[in-house]
């Protein structure tokens, strides 16, 4: 009986002990390890572009921990994250949970290309849990369009063209190609442009192009705005450009010679009729 007996009591010890373990490591696996972690670290863009990534937090403190989003990243630039479509700054995880948070970056439009390291951070009162994220700048694409002396304003005679210098300045770090010109001139007005076209403009080089505008005959004297457009698939830069128009010399006798013959004529009426 009492090796029967010592056995049915260590039985119920181990059966105790094991009721009593179990609950502390169920605990333990559901605590883990809380983690802030990435799909892609790595996003090559032009700086034009936002850079976007995709991160998981997960919160495995064994409680509900509240999280404050934050990233180190250079002068100028900035980030945004959202949770199920909305932007927000920190968050709430219960323990055990995993959170989609997308984090959106937008680089400076001044900055040169190359690789930038941006740590995202999420802090709460018992973590800092970093993912490390990259972003590649491969250049950016501006234009910018305007005149050699900058001046966008000039005169012109009814009936008569004018020959306006333009100048095409890519101001980005990126090629452009295929560039167009173009005008929105006012009624019955006409552009053309020499050339056209530009195939191809490094970065930080200029072009000349040559507008221009025939004035239709008639055209009543004052000022008149054509814009000039160049642009492609990547960029697009508009110059305002004002046009005086006057009256030529020509049309100004003209009209005085009519005004004198009208006087003539009612001088020569009063003098034949006027008596009567």
């Amino acid at each position: 009986m009492s090796v029967r007996l010592f056995h049915l009591n260590v039985y119920l010890i181990l059966l105790i002990l094991g009721s009593s373990l179990t609950p502390a490591t169920a605990q333990q696996v559901k605590k883990g390890k809380s983690s802030f972690t990435a799909r892609l670290i790595n996003i090559e863009s032009t700086a034009k572009e936002p850079f976007r990534y995709n991160t998981s937090l997960y919160n495995g403190s064994g409680h509900t921990q509240a999280y404050d989003l934050t990233a180190d990243m250079p002068d100028g630039w900035t980030v945004i994250f959202r949770a199920e479509g909305t932007q927000i700054a920190g968050l709430r995880l219960d323990s055990g949970r995993t959170q989609d948070i997308a984090v959106e970056i937008q680089a400076s439009p001044s900055v040169k290309p190359g690789k930038y390291n941006i740590p995202v951070v999420a802090i709460s009162a018992t973590d800092t849990l970093k993912v490390p994220l990259e972003a590649v700048v491969k250049g950016s694409y501006s234009v910018e369009l305007t005149t050699p002396s900058g001046r966008l304003s000039d005169d012109v005679t009814e009936g008569r063209s004018k020959k306006i210098e333009l100048v095409v300045k890519n101001t980005g770090t990126l090629p452009l190609a295929s560039l167009e010109l173009s005008a929105q001139a006012p009624v019955m007005w006409n552009a053309t442009f020499e050339p056209a076209k530009i195939e191809r403009l490094e970065a930080g080089q200029s072009q000349n192009v040559t507008a221009t505008l025939n004035v239709p005959d008639k055209t009543i004297a004052g000022d008149y705005v054509t814009n000039f457009t160049v642009r492609n698939n990547e960029v697009n830069a508009t110059a305002n450009f004002r046009m005086t128009v006057k009256t030529s010399v020509l049309s100004g006798w003209i009209g005085i010679l009519v005004i004198l013959l009208s006087v003539g004529l009612v001088y020569y009426l009063i003098r034949k009729y006027g008596r009567r």
